[in-house]
């Protein structure tokens, strides 16, 4: 039977990596044909890998806590029904096993011990280059003393980044002088005391502060907030919100009036609709919110689709299905892609003002905060107890400026404050 490899899915759009959390199969096992025989996690989604083919598993290369890059093999099979004469054994691509190709593009060597060179991946030199590593002081833990792109993960996410000030013999000759290093920041080292309990770090929790620590290093973030009378809105869907519940089957919650009026305004300004991508700004055609949802230890960020399309009903809909399907692990891969502005109701907790990270590439994410009664000086200079709400936008700010944003945020707030018993939520 011909051999045959088996690679990282790509779990979504913008999702370059994933994490093989538990395996399902083990050498020797025979699988069918989309039968799952792993469980990956990325910073989206956590989703079983089907098999490509149908066969016997013949090796597992990738360990259990292992990252790899998409594309990159994760088992060997032993294929069945191929009409072609056997194979032999694919050499799998890892860091000491190179196309030589495309090894002077794309790859460094470095002398580390009696066994030869140890050559560095395309994804360890990237993240080297990006975050200013300097690889001859990093100490691999992979084999033969590699360094995996697990090991730099682990140093950006101390904070303690080796750096190098030496310079070259010309630069030296010609009077320069060596660029002075980043300052590293200590190594972490907490002492444990009778008591504390320690809890291992979960791979979803990784990809969260990956990707989390990458959106603040990347990012310029800037922050802007207004406050809102939903007074009207609050009285609105208090009186609705039975005979909705008994037709529909489902709650109509205030953030489904805010998740809409969030998306007219996006379509009115299209501008925030937006991506940074290096060399260029790219303004998304479709209004895609992604809504973040909480389990006891992870955060998921489903997309309601085409929510410029959807009524505050259909809104409401999506945000239960979709919250539902976190809760209970059934969300799949394809509901966590496309998201192009994120809101995030973290009023749910009572929390009345916040600074969101972005969810990165968005260029912006906005937070609806608690309602709460306050006393309130009208216009007619008497003073009324009304339902205030503050919502608080961060943005980009390589994409977006505070003018633009201010003005989408001014008309968030006149759609809001403009729902009255005439709204209709079909």
């Amino acid at each position: 039977m011909p051999l045959e490899k088996i690679t990282m899915p790509q779990l979504g759009e913008s999702v370059t990596e994933g994490t093989i959390s538990k395996w399902l199969v083990s050498p020797g096992d025979h699988v069918n044909k989309y039968d799952p025989i792993a469980e990956v996690m990325t910073d989206k989604v956590n989703a079983e890998v089907p098999s490509s083919f149908t066969g016997v598993i013949k090796e597992l290369i990738a360990d259990e806590g292992d990252t790899l890059e998409v594309g990159e093999v994760i088992c060997m099979m032993d294929v069945e029904g191929s009409n072609g004469a056997p194979s032999e054994k694919v050499d799998t691509p890892t860091e000491e096993k190179v196309n030589e190709s495309t090894q002077d593009k794309n790859e460094t060597t470095v002398a580390k011990n009696d066994k030869g060179k140890v050559r560095y991946s395309p994804a360890v030199l990237k993240l080297s280059q990006e975050h200013d590593i300097d690889l001859s002081l990093v100490n691999g833990t992979g084999k033969d003393g590699r360094i995996t792109r697990k090991d730099l993960l682990k140093i950006i996410e101390s904070g303690h980044i080796p750096t190098t000030n030496t310079v070259s013999e010309k630069e030296v000759s010609e009077g320069k002088q060596p660029a002075a290093s980043k300052p590293a920041a200590p190594a972490v080292n907490i002492p444990t005391l009778p008591g504390d309990i320690e809890i291992p770090v979960s791979g979803v929790r990784k990809a969260i502060a990956s990707n989390m620590l990458r959106s603040k290093h990347e990012a310029p973030h800037a922050w802007t907030m207004m406050e809102v009378d939903v007074t009207n809105l609050v009285e609105y869907r208090d009186s609705i919100k039975g005979d909705f519940k008994k037709r529909e089957g489902f709650n109509i919650t205030y953030f489904a009036f805010f998740v809409k009026a969030v998306a007219q305004a996006l379509k009115e300004f299209p501008q925030i609709n937006s991506m940074w991508a290096g060399d260029k700004i790219i303004q998304k055609k479709d209004i895609n919110i992604s809504i973040a949802v909480a389990t006891d230890d992870a955060l998921f960020v489903p997309v309601i689709k085409n929510a410029d399309d959807k009524s505050v009903k259909g809104i409401a809909r999506d945000i239960f299905e979709l919250a539902n399907k976190v809760r209970t692990g059934t969300l799949k891969a394809d509901e966590m892609q496309g998201g192009t502005f994120t809101v995030n109701n973290t009023g749910s907790f009572g929390s009345v003002q916040s600074m969101g990270i972005i969810n990165y590439p968005q260029a912006a994410i906005l937070q609806v905060e608690s309602i709460v009664k306050r006393p309130v000086v009208m216009n007619n200079g008497m003073i009324a107890v009304r339902d205030m709400v503050n919502i608080c936008m961060s943005l980009d700010h390589r994409v977006l400026d505070g003018l633009i944003c201010g003005r989408f945020l001014q008309r968030v707030k006149q759609i809001l404050e403009n729902i009255s018993k005439e709204t209709s939520v079909y």
